[in-house]
């Protein structure tokens, strides 16, 4: 199998790293603007090659792995290049406006629009590594405009992978993950902002700073590049999110305000059902 890899970072790099343990014979080829990242991938083994838009036509699969902002311009392009029988798959985390650019695309068919529920929060090809894809989720957007046999292709890869298949429309998908993932990230990067600005002190950040602020704060590490522009395209998703949120953050805020702390317990005591929801146990039971 032939599979070219477009951004070699963290999601592209992984995913080399996992086809290529599930088929050592594989020839990965990586494509990748910043001329270093393809020679650090080369010398940790991510790819086999650099390599260009020219091994889009003869290739079996297309990985891409880039920032979304670029993905609009350049997602045309890689389909323009491709041959009849290779299948492109993105990693974005948008998919609406991604869907609505190619929709008219006359190679359609050759694209599955995919959004892998991984990652960390490093970035580059000495992020990459085997298992990031293991038991997570591959979302995946109007799947039926993707031709079937190519279809099965990314599927095969996926499941052998380990990875769970979930299907939605980009808009749903758009909306659910302003929720779960763009508005933890928006978080995590004011709240480091947050203690930055007020200790100004970096040893007392360092000294003080206990497993539950570097957990919360983990996210702030992530790429502003990436998560721009991911912000731009989601706007008004994330807005609607972020409104819901400052309007809990106010509500709590008046709690502890009024010395109401009674509420301020109940509050945290009914959102420790977030434990249940992450483990898949249903807060309810079906009685039918």
């Amino acid at each position: 199998m032939k599979l070219v890899i477009i951004g070699v970072g963290l999601i592209g790099g992984s995913f080399a790293k996992d086809v290529k343990r599930l088929h050592p014979k594989s020839e990965i080829i990586g494509v990748d603007k910043n001329d270093s990242h393809l020679n650090k991938a080369m010398e940790l083994q991510v790819i086999d090659k650099k390599g260009g838009y020219a091994d889009l036509e003869t290739a079996d699969m297309v990985y891409v792995g880039i920032p979304v902002n670029v993905l609009m311009s350049e997602l045309p392009k890689i389909l323009d290049a491709v041959g009849d029988e290779t299948v492109v798959m993105d990693a974005g985390s948008t998919k609406r406006l991604i869907c609505e650019q190619v929709e008219d695309h006359p190679k359609r068919r050759n694209f599955m629009a995919c959004h892998p529920i991984a990652g960390t929060e490093f970035s580059g090809p000495t992020a990459a590594f085997e298992g990031l894809y293991t038991d997570k989720t591959m979302i995946i957007c109007e799947v039926e405009k993707t031709a079937f046999k190519l279809q099965e292709r990314a599927l095969s890869i996926f499941q052998d992978i380990g990875m769970r298949i979930r299907y939605m429309n980009p808009k749903a998908h758009d909306k659910h993950i302003a929720y779960v993932s763009h508005l933890s990230h928006i978080s995590s990067f004011m709240l480091g902002k947050t203690v930055i600005e007020k200790e100004k002190n970096e040893r007392d950040i360092f000294d003080m700073a206990g497993s539950g602020f570097e957990s919360t704060v983990r996210l702030a590490k992530s790429s502003p590049d990436m998560w721009t522009p991911i912000f731009e395209q989601n706007k008004d998703n994330v807005v609607e999110t972020l409104e819901e949120y400052i309007q809990n953050l106010t509500t709590f805020k008046q709690l502890i305000m009024d010395n109401d702390f009674e509420n301020v317990h109940q509050e945290m005591s009914n959102t420790n059902k977030i434990k249940q929801i992450l483990k898949g146990i249903p807060l309810t039971k079906n009685r039918g």
